[in-house]
């Protein structure tokens, strides 16, 4: 098994809050990561039908059944668990009792803060990040590989073919996630809207557009995008426009949480295909963006990701915000360093606010610049965003 940075961070909170919640993708390694991390554990599983049921109809009964010290998968499942834990818990002073995963924010997103407020600690996990892969010795020459293969952990545990691996994922989880919580009459039409989403992939969103292309209203782009969103399909990268006023865009951008899929909604079968693919840009953008997200996740914190752009056309790809400082990062796909890619952070600081740092990350060598600025290896991003 391939070891997760997330494993300290769910160590860390099971001796600071009597539930730990991991939410995540399907298939992303909740169940791996938790089962393996807590051997000493009960592991109760809420998608099975019977337990479900037990669980529904008596969950007094059923909690008496598993009372202490128990993992329960998928608990969106059987959301009103929670405030039968609520009770259990504050009865009990011990950390660590239950661990919790789930697949969907939108079932769990308001129970848990009814419920478990201040009770849990909630901690998210995305796919292999290219660090952990690394780190178990599977490394990739070039972006492409990255891109296509993209980082379920079944595709390298079983050594699935992505363009296969990824077909089935979508239509067995993805479909049926979708069809669970909104009345999907057209299936066809729903992958014709993933594909169209794919091809805009770290693009402004424009519902108008998106909505005229699919054939649905706009009100049924930004549904189906939020349920995405919920299940962990897609995630939305927001503008940063604090500070900024009218001029600054304030349309938000999507990202897939996993470029496996992404690639085949684009049906890239190969990683050569990607060479010459005219997104080849937004892709690799995808990616960096992507690793940046997991190097927050797997430390226990909170994204604090945006980027920005204006009405005069300045932009920066990747901006985080700690406090009042911003740190700026722009995304560039070449391998062969070019002074202009630096110009937009430069100015950015000199024009609009002071970066505390600047880098760009690109698919060259390391470089570091007499104004401060540093060209950082995309397989180095997560070293951007981790705590000295």
């Amino acid at each position: 098994m391939i070891p997760r940075q997330l494993k300290t961070e769910l160590l860390a909170q099971l001796n600071e809050y009597p539930i730990v919640t991991v939410l995540g993708p399907r298939q992303a390694g909740k169940t791996t990561l938790v089962v393996n991390t807590l051997p000493d554990y009960e592991y109760v599983s809420l998608e099975t039908p019977d337990i479900r049921q037990f669980a529904q109809e008596d969950p007094r009964a059923f909690l008496g059944q598993h009372s202490s010290y128990v993992i329960f998968d998928e608990i969106q499942r059987v959301p009103e668990l929670l405030s039968y834990l609520q009770g259990m818990v504050d009865e009990d002073g011990r950390t660590g009792r239950f661990v919790l995963t789930g697949s969907h924010q939108l079932q769990l997103k308001a129970a848990i803060t009814q419920s478990l407020a201040g009770r849990t600690g909630i901690l998210h996990l995305l796919p292999f990040s290219i660090a952990e892969l690394n780190a178990a010795g599977i490394s990739f020459d070039s972006f492409h590989d990255y891109l296509f293969y993209g980082f379920l952990p079944r595709i390298y545990d079983k050594n699935q073919r992505p363009h296969i691996a990824y077909g089935n994922y979508y239509q067995t989880y993805v479909e049926r996630d979708v069809r669970q919580l909104i009345s999907l009459k057209d299936a066809a039409l729903f992958e014709k809207f993933m594909k169209l989403l794919a091809g805009r992939t770290g693009q402004l969103i424009n519902y108008q557009s998106l909505s005229g292309d699919v054939g649905v209203d706009p009100k049924t782009i930004k549904q189906w995008l939020s349920i995405l969103e919920a299940s962990f399909v897609v995630f939305k990268l927001p503008p940063y426009f604090e500070n900024f006023g009218k001029r600054v865009i304030k349309s938000p951008k999507y990202y897939f949480s996993d470029t496996g899929l992404l690639a085949y909604l684009l049906d890239i079968e190969k990683a050569s295909q990607l060479v010459r693919d005219p997104l080849i840009g937004n892709m690799f953008e995808n990616l960096v963006v992507l690793e940046a997200l997991k190097a927050r996740y797997n430390q226990g914190k909170k994204p604090n990701l945006y980027f920005f752009r204006d009405s005069q056309g300045k932009e920066i790809d990747l901006l985080h915000s700690a406090g009042r400082e911003l740190m700026g990062i722009e995304i560039k796909s070449s391998d062969t360093w070019n002074n202009s890619f630096k110009q937009a952070l430069l100015q950015f600081s000199d024009s609009c606010y002071p970066l505390v740092a600047s880098y760009v990350v690109y698919s060259g060598e390391n470089r570091t610049f007499s104004d401060g600025t540093e060209a950082v290896n995309y397989k180095e991003t997560f070293k951007l965003f981790t705590s000295k």
